[in-house]
């Protein structure tokens, strides 16, 4: 039996004779919102069953004021957890189960012919500000030269939208464009613009390409400046964009490129397979309001137009000004104006780098972070559909869930100040099973993902077999468990900046690979450093048996500057690389 049967079963009220449908006419809206009700229902009781055991752990010897400060952070850090837990649980079921995943999942897919021909107009848009112009517009002649030899290059604009202010790079950008449209011939279909200001960042640059172009095409393929996508890939994706008129943005799942820098590496390889269950059991759900990540996403330009122009949020402070993390607002601004939003949960050549380095990846993260803090001021804008709404708490949720582990982890240090009111022995089997059951749900993505590629013989081949693939995960376990303390504390430190003004800028990502040095790597890891001290010192002095229990965080934020270093090493990226370790399928491939 399906899981979409399972569901229907739990939920027997007669259908309607004609039931409404998604935009789409893809899937009933009862069916959906079946979907929602009984995810909803999984996550409540796991939230309940969690706090509910951690409530009854804290009052052992009493419940103090600090007791619900730690009731409180532990509630407002597990949610994230919860639902990725079931994203990965619903997805292994998909892609294994009896059902057809394609199907219950992404059935508008399905009215796509891979046949059909193309009769759209796409432009293809790449966003630059002060990028490497030869890798950039390297990657974009790759793309172009792909689909011209589909046979479909008629029908495909190339825009580079430069943002650029430092005048050597600007020029260097101007010189590659003259170079690739000379080389191209007549009737290229090749165009460059730069402005004079970046108004509204890179959300303001494509509204500007829209408001002056975008009448001249039906879609648009929004690239930043480390996007790769093959023809096929975009071919199907236009494919089914034409299928579904009502189909307003359509995202592939993006993955890493093969990388020579240890951290992306390791990172990516995590991403590459954890994603896959994940996104399968997450668009199972949230169907018709799906997420839009900014880049490698087909766009329907009308609509967009219409209906997506981002508001200037009032006042001063960072989080005032042009919304920063535009993507998600975009996307439910589509869902508004009454067209789907859609993710494509299959793994195509949809490629993006990853940072090279852990200063660069807290630097990112940072910029996302201020961007989703604009987000409370975005949360009841009118006329969002309840999904849509959710999905703006949820990305607020994603920050302040690292904020809350943070406070949480200072709290429980506090506690062995907190004075005993009874001789209650605490319930040491209680607490290791609550532990348990914490960490193991958060490592359900990573383990549904790795169950996914073993149940499949031709994916571990794909993954340089077996062996590599298992002692690829064994490393991308231990190096999640020493990153996460070490970010989660860079947000905490941050978000408290924040309500003091304290922003960041919005610049381009390094993203060669190179060695970080220890000065560098010292003078951004170094609250970590005194965190994890203060903290291990703390509980080495007053409550020695709790240091177990402590013992990954300590280890990562005491380890942070060496972890920052040894991971960026180019030695340790060649030797990953000759071993076959982390390596994505397209790497291994090649091997």
């Amino acid at each position: 039996m399906s899981l979409d049967e399972k569901v229907d079963g739990l939920f027997s009220a007669a259908a309607e004779v004609r039931e409404a449908c998604v935009p789409t006419g893809v899937q009933p809206l009862a069916a959906l919102r079946r979907r929602r009700a009984l995810v909803l229902a999984l996550n409540a009781a796991t939230y309940a069953g969690l706090v509910g055991l951690f409530a009854h752990l804290l009052a052992y010897n009493g419940f103090s004021f600090l007791d619900g400060l730690l009731l409180l952070a532990f509630g407002l850090s597990t949610p994230w957890t919860i639902l990725g837990f079931w994203n990965a649980l619903i997805g292994l079921w998909l892609l294994h189960g009896p059902g057809d995943a394609r199907q219950s999942v992404y059935p508008y897919a399905g009215k796509a012919s891979d046949d059909a021909p193309v009769t759209t107009r796409v432009a293809v848009v790449m966003a630059l500000r002060n990028e490497d112009p030869g890798r950039a517009f390297a990657r974009l002649r790759s793309m172009r030269e792909d689909v011209e030899r589909s046979g479909a290059g008629a029908h495909f604009a190339w825009f580079v939208l430069s943002d650029t202010d430092r005048d050597d790079i600007a020029a260097a950008e101007e010189e590659l464009f003259r170079a690739w449209r000379a080389e191209a011939g007549p009737e290229p279909r090749l165009n460059y613009r730069r402005r004079s200001d970046n108004a509204g960042f890179k959300a303001g640059n494509i509204r500007d390409f829209v408001e002056t172009n975008g009448d001249d095409h039906d879609l648009m393929l929004v690239l930043d400046a480390d996007s790769l996508l093959g023809a096929a890939t975009i071919l199907r994706m236009v494919r089914i964009m034409q299928a579904n008129a009502m189909l307003g943005i359509l995202q592939s799942l993006v993955v890493g490129m093969p990388s020579r820098s240890p951290f992306a590496r390791i990172f990516q390889f995590g991403m590459r397979h954890g994603m896959r269950s994940y996104t399968m059991g997450a668009s199972w759900w949230a169907g018709d309001c799906g997420p839009y990540w900014g880049h490698n996403a087909l766009i329907r330009i009308a609509p967009f137009k219409a209906h997506c122009a981002l508001p200037t949020l009032p006042g001063d402070g960072p989080l005032s000004g042009p919304v920063l993390s535009h993507d998600q607002i975009e996307a439910v601004l589509m869902r508004r104006g009454g067209y789907e939003v859609r993710v494509l949960p299959e793994e195509t050549e949809s490629f993006e780098e990853n940072p090279p380095h852990l200063t660069e990846f807290t630097r990112r993260d940072l910029r996302w972070c201020q961007g989703n803090m604009q987000y409370w001021r975005l949360l009841f804008m009118p006329g969002l559909l309840p999904m849509s709404r959710f999905q703006i708490a949820w990305a607020i949720l994603m920050y302040v869930g690292a904020c809350a582990w943070i406070a949480f982890m200072i709290l429980a240090a506090l506690k062995v100040f907190d004075v005993e009111r009874t001789g209650a022995a605490f319930p040491a089997g209680l607490g290791l099973t609550l532990f348990a059951i914490t960490f193991l749900m958060s490592l359900a993505p990573k383990i549904a993902g790795l169950m996914d590629v073993l149940l499949r013989p031709g994916e571990r081949r794909r993954y340089g077999g077996t062996g590599r693939l298992l002692g690829g995960a064994l490393m991308e376990l231990l190096f999640s468990m020493l990153l996460g303390p070490v970010v989660a504390l860079r947000i905490a430190i941050f978000m408290v900046g924040l309500t003091f003004g304290r922003t960041v800028t919005w610049e381009a990502q390094a993203r060669d690979a190179e060695r970080l040095s220890w000065r560098t790597a010292l003078g951004g890891l170094w609250p970590q450093f005194l965190f994890g001290l203060l903290l291990g010192g703390i509980l080495h002095a007053f409550a020695p048996g709790a240091m177990i229990w402590a013992l990954p965080v300590l280890v990562g934020l005491l380890g942070a500057v060496p972890f920052a270093v040894l991971t960026s090493q180019p030695a340790l990226g060649r030797w990953l690389v000759r071993r076959g370790l982390c390596a994505t399928p397209e790497e291994a491939g090649r091997a």
